[in-house]
């Protein structure tokens, strides 16, 4: 088992960390820009991994975009930049964000602390703390939020984690799948371009 440090992030730093990330969105959804961090955050000078999502809140709601990695060389303003840009875009649930659509996502950032290599993903998974990446088949990912608010087991959480990298459940058994756990700090907004919690 290995593992680094990565940010820390403060409420003002993770919620700074959502604008950047709405604001990417927008300059490339509406321009087909890619916004610059500007003058950063001390923490986003850290080179750490981070994700971001983008949720519908039209009907039932649903995921509408998602990118990121558990590891970057790249300091972690650059990282919530291009996630943002590559979860906006066609590549990520097969179409690309609308203008229209703005105003009905909600944004959130997952920033990467304490990354862990385990060759025993059941006993060192600790549900509510740990982020779950797959690496092997397309690769796949999920927040640490995921398996609480769904009421998984960390068996079923591993699962799902398997098909999101179209592996079939259980595949984390497997000597050629490598299955990386994470810490992350999770800060979103409770609706559209509204104010921001941590979870």
């Amino acid at each position: 088992m290995s593992q680094r440090q990565g940010a820390d992030l403060s409420y003002e730093d993770g919620a700074r960390a959502v604008e950047l990330a709405r604001e990417s969105v927008e300059s490339y959804v509406q321009h087909g820009q890619r916004e610059q961090p500007g003058s950063m955050r001390e923490a986003f000078y850290e080179r750490t991994g981070a994700f971001v999502r983008l949720e519908s809140t039209r009907g039932r709601g649903s995921l509408r975009g998602c990118a990121g990695g558990y590891r970057s060389d790249d300091q972690l303003g650059h990282v919530i930049v291009d996630a943002a840009i590559e979860a906006a875009s066609e590549d990520s649930c097969g179409s690309e964000v609308s203008p229209s659509e703005l105003p009905n996502l909600t944004v959130s950032v997952c920033t990467v602390k304490n990354v862990i290599l385990t060759d025993d993903p059941l006993a060192d998974l600790e549900l509510g703390t740990h982020g779950v990446a797959i690496d092997g088949g397309e690769g796949g990912w999920l927040y640490p939020t995921v398996p609480v608010q769904n009421d998984w087991s960390a068996r079923e959480y591993l699962d799902r984690t398997c098909r999101k990298a179209k592996l079939a459940p259980g595949a984390w058994e497997d000597d050629d799948v490598i299955v990386t756990l994470f810490e992350g700090q999770v800060f979103r907004e409770r609706e559209a371009d509204g104010s921001i919690e941590e979870v």
